[in-house]
C-alpha cells in the first residue's frame, strides 16, 4: 500500500475552541488528501480528541463539504464505524491548463475526484491572449453545464505555461506564448461573468503538488518536478514544500543554460535547456514541423515504437539531453526523487536507459545517491490536479467561509 505523508505540524489539531477554525481547515484537508476516513482515523491523523472529531465532522457535514456513510470495523467491539469524506459531486472547483498546442479544463469534486473533462487543440495562430480567453471561457461554461444543479463551483484555478505573479494572477511572461504582462486572472473572472475567484499559477510548480499530495511524489519531501511538452518547467519541493522564490518565479528549470553553442531561446537567451528538449527540439531533429504539435508527436512515438530508426534516434538524442539537464538539477538540489511529467513522462520507458546513462557520467556521485527517476504518477492530469489544488485552498483552509 502506499505510505502517504504524515499530518504536519503546521496542519495538526488544536484542542482550543479559539482555534476551531484550523482544526475545521485541519480535518477537511486530512479528508481532502487522503480520502474516507473513520472518526478514530482521523484523531488519530490530527491528535485531536474523539469528540472533538466528532464535532467537527459534525459540522463539516452541516457545511455540505463532508458527508459520512458506510462503515468500517473500528467503532468498538465489532461496532461498524461511519466513515467521512469529501463531499465531491457538491462542492467542485474549475481547473484550467493552458498549453501552446492546447487548452484542458475539468470539474474537479473536493478530494481530487474529475467530474468532466473538455478539451480543444488549437493550432500556433490561436495562441494569442484574447483567443485564449474566449476560449477558456467556452470550456469552463461547458464543465459547468454539465454539473449537476446541486453542486456548488467554489474557483477557478488556472495553469499556466509562463511566470505568474501570484499576488495578482498576472502572467509575466509566458515566451512559448508570446505573452507579457497578461492580467489572466482578471481577464478570466470578467469572461466568466466575475462571480468566480480566479486563481493563476505555473503549470509545473502546479504538476509538482499534485505529484507530492496525489501521485508519484507520496512520501517524499526532496522532490524536483520536470514537466515538458512545447516548453519545459519545474518544481521543487524541499522539506516537503515547494520553492517559490523571492518573487514567485523559481522552478523555470527550461531556462538553464546547457548548451553554450546552442539555439537562441524564445526567452531571448541562448542554449537554453527547452531548446534541446521537449516537443519542437524532438520534431527537428526528426525532420519535421518543429510547430506540429501533439499530433506530430503522437505520430513520431508511434513510428518509434516500430522501429523507425529516425524517430528512435531522435528520442536518443531528447533523452540524452533530458539526462544532462538532470545531472545538474542532481548535483545543486539533492533530491531524493526526480519526476518527469508531460512528454518526458510518456517517453520514458523508451528513454530511460539513456537518461540513466548521462545522469551517471554527469552528476556529482554523492549527491545521486539514492535518487530516483520515475514518470509522472498523474500523467496529464496532474496540471489540472494541482490547479484545483490552487482553487479549492480557500475553502480547505477557511470551511467557515463557504456560503451556499
Amino acid at each position: 500500500m502506499t505510505q502517504r505523508p504524515p499530518i504536519t505540524a503546521a496542519h495538526s489539531g488544536l484542542r482550543s475552541e479559539l482555534v476551531r477554525s484550523s482544526n475545521l481547515s485541519t480535518v477537511l484537508r486530512a479528508l481532502h488528501v487522503r480520502g474516507p476516513l473513520s472518526r478514530s482515523e482521523l484523531g488519530t491523523l490530527t491528535g485531536l480528541t474523539r469528540s472533538a472529531v466528532g464535532a467537527l465532522v459534525t459540522e463539516l457535514v452541516r457545511l455540505d463539504l463532508v458527508v459520512e456513510e458506510g462503515s468500517a470495523f473500528g467503532g468498538g467491539r465489532g461496532r461498524p464505524s461511519a466513515l467521512a469524506s469529501p463531499a465531491a459531486d457538491r462542492n467542485v472547483v474549475i481547473a484550467v491548463q493552458i498549453n501552446v498546442d492546447s487548452i484542458v479544463a475539468a470539474a474537479v469534486g473536493l478530494g481530487g475526484t474529475i467530474h468532466r473533462v473538455a478539451r480543444v487543440n488549437r493550432t500556433r495562430r490561436r495562441i494569442g491572449v484574447d483567443p485564449t480567453i474566449v476560449d477558456v471561457a467556452a470550456l469552463c461554461h461547458e464543465v459547468i453545464a454539465d454539473l449537476a444543479s446541486t453542486s456548488t463551483v467554489h474557483g477557478v484555478g488556472v495553469g499556466v505555461v509562463g511566470l505568474v505573479r501570484g499576488a495578482d494572477n498576472v502572467v509575466i511572461v509566458a515566451p512559448n506564448l508570446g505573452w507579457h504582462d497578461v492580467p489572466l486572472g482578471d481577464m478570466l473572472r470578467d469572461a466568466l461573468g466575475g462571480s468566480l475567484p480566479v486563481l493563476v499559477a505555473n503549470d509545473a510548480d502546479l504538476s509538482a503538488l499534485a505529484e507530492l499530495h496525489r501521485g508519484a511524489a507520496i512520501g517524499e519531501t526532496e522532490v524536483i518536478s520536470v514537466w515538458g511538452e512545447v516548453g519545459v518547467g519545474g518544481g521543487i519541493v524541499t522539506r516537503g514544500e515547494l520553492i517559490t522564490g523571492a518573487a514567485g518565479f523559481a522552478g523555470e528549470v527550461g531556462h538553464l543554460q546547457v548548451n553554450p553553442d546552442g539555439s537562441r531561446c524564445a526567452c531571448g537567451s541562448m542554449g537554453c535547456w527547452e531548446t534541446e528538449i521537449g516537443a519542437t527540439a524532438l520534431l527537428r531533429r526528426a525532420g519535421l514541423d518543429p510547430d506540429g504539435g501533439a499530433p506530430a508527436v503522437d505520430a513520431l512515438l508511434q513510428r518509434a515504437g516500430a522501429g523507425d530508426a529516425i524517430a528512435i534516434a531522435a528520442l536518443d538524442a531528447e533523452a540524452r539531453w533530458i539526462g544532462i539537464g538532470i545531472a545538474g538539477l542532481i548535483s545543486v538540489l539533492n533530491p531524493a526523487m526526480v519526476v518527469l511529467g508531460g512528454l518526458f513522462g510518456r517517453v520514458f520507458a523508451q528513454t530511460t536507459a539513456v537518461i540513466h546513462q548521462e545522469v551517471e557520467r554527469r552528476s556529482l556521485p554523492a549527491a545521486r545517491a539514492g535518487v530516483r527517476i520515475v514518470p509522472a504518477a498523474l500523467g496529464a492530469d496532474a496540471p489540472l490536479l494541482g490547479a484545483a489544488e490552487l482553487a479549492f485552498e480557500r475553502v480547505i483552509a477557511d470551511p467557515q467561509s463557504v456560503t451556499r
